[in-house]
């Protein structure tokens, strides 16, 4: 793209001279043909001024400050008019004066965090999730805190934001916030795709986040044994609630559900093939984007199938159509607590436990294939289902078994 010469004039206004006597200084810009003009907020006596030099004459000390500040807009306005040409951008005399004096509105990481976050807000349903916005929420009040208390101020510039603030953030969300690494992981996820739509936006020139990575720690997911599976199946509650939540957590133990997915089961996600088996056949909730590929596929065990036409008929099932009346995932979690307590079970219950026991005591010890797990887990890849097969690896036992064997043999 071609583009016009960059002609800058300094002059005054004679017929608006100040109380003071001086007259105001204005700069006028021209861009092919086309020009613009400001004041520059300063002002000198007709008499000092130089007209063919726009500057003042003389070297006071008023003088050389004045044409000092002149000089630095000049420098300014050449290297803004140079960023622009390598953008390719097209340039007007209003933008660059609107650069060079700073009228363009200013944006600031946090409050510009914030926006993005209200945006992400309106497409809950659509593209994100209310526990996604929650996390993005959650990084952003840790960002507030961290530039306070790092740079004892409420926002900074874009500018400021490098891959040494990066880092800095990092090590405040685990020494002052003491947060895990898998949470520290998150928040930073959330915090780089922010940037990542800044850079898109063009408010950032250089990304912060080059050659910076984060690791997730490897995790046991707790799971059931079998002899404490059976042990909560068959334990007797005085308390209604309780049995209630025994037999919700119990049919989620036998069929993979997250509580979401279990919560949000209908009808119409029961089936049955030729043969009469029944099946539940459901998009993950938290797939929606992607139900073609994150679909559970579970033939249903004679135990959850039990535990569905026990509900079947209960109030909240009939007036929402549902399959089971799940309370909230906060009360689940609250009385399984009780409940593990009650059966001697030491391990954090909580209705996310169900899933990883049928990843793990349900069909991975029972030697179903790693696909076929992660099929019924809907999950997207058996990558994810890897992570239960590291914890229970019946090869390993197998091969232990086989051990065992030999060196009975040899005695």
């Amino acid at each position: 793209m071609k583009q016009e010469k960059l002609s800058i004039l300094y002059f005054i206004l004679k017929g608006r001279t100040l109380k003071s006597g001086e007259a105001p200084i204005l700069l006028r810009v021209t861009v092919g043909g086309d020009y613009d003009e400001a004041r520059i907020q300063r002002s000198v006596l007709p008499s000092l001024w130089d007209r063919a030099k726009g500057c003042c004459k003389g070297k006071s000390k008023a003088s050389n400050e004045l044409n000092e500040y002149i000089r630095e807009l000049n420098v300014k306005l050449l290297t803004i008019h140079k960023e622009l040409v390598l953008e390719e951008a097209y340039i007007t005399p209003k933008l660059l004066l609107r650069k060079l004096f700073s009228l363009e509105e200013k944006r600031t990481v946090h409050q510009s965090f914030l926006e993005h976050n209200d945006e992400c807000r309106r497409q809950i349903g659509v593209n994100y999730e209310a526990v996604t916005i929650n996390r993005y929420d959650n990084c952003a009040r840790s960002l507030a805190t961290f530039i306070q208390q790092e740079f004892d101020k409420e926002d900074i510039s874009f500018t400021e934001l490098n891959g040494v603030l990066i880092r800095r953030f990092e090590v405040f969300l685990k020494v002052e916030k003491q947060l895990c690494q898998n949470t520290v992981v998150r928040y930073m996820k959330c915090f780089k795709k922010f940037v990542n739509m800044a850079l898109a936006n063009d408010w950032i020139k250089k990304d912060p986040f080059i050659g910076i990575k984060f690791k997730q720690e490897e995790t046991n997911p707790v799971f059931l044994t079998k002899e404490e599976l059976d042990l909560l199946i068959a334990k007797e509650f005085s308390v209604e609630r309780l049995t209630l939540v025994r037999d919700l957590f119990v049919f989620s133990c036998m069929t993979g559900l997250a509580f979401v997915d279990a919560k949000e089961l209908k009808p119409e996600h029961l089936f049955r093939d030729n043969d009469g088996n029944l099946w539940i056949r459901k998009g993950r909730h938290k797939m929606k984007r992607n139900k073609a590929n994150c679909t559970s596929n579970v033939p249903l065990l004679e135990t959850a199938q039990q535990i569905l036409e026990k509900y079947k008929d209960h109030p909240v099932c009939i007036q929402k159509g549902l399959c089971l009346p799940i309370l909230s995932n906060q009360k689940m979690n609250s009385y399984l607590k009780e409940i593990a307590d009650f059966c001697g079970i030491t391990k954090n219950l909580t209705t996310h436990v169900a899933r990883h026991t049928f990843g793990t005591t349900i069909t991975l010890a029972n030697k179903v294939s790693l696909e076929n797990v992660s099929k019924m887990l809907g999950h997207s890849s058996t990558r994810m289902t890897q992570h239960y097969a590291r914890v229970l690896d019946q090869n390993i036992l197998e091969d232990m078994m086989t051990v065992e064997k030999r060196l009975a043999a040899n005695v």
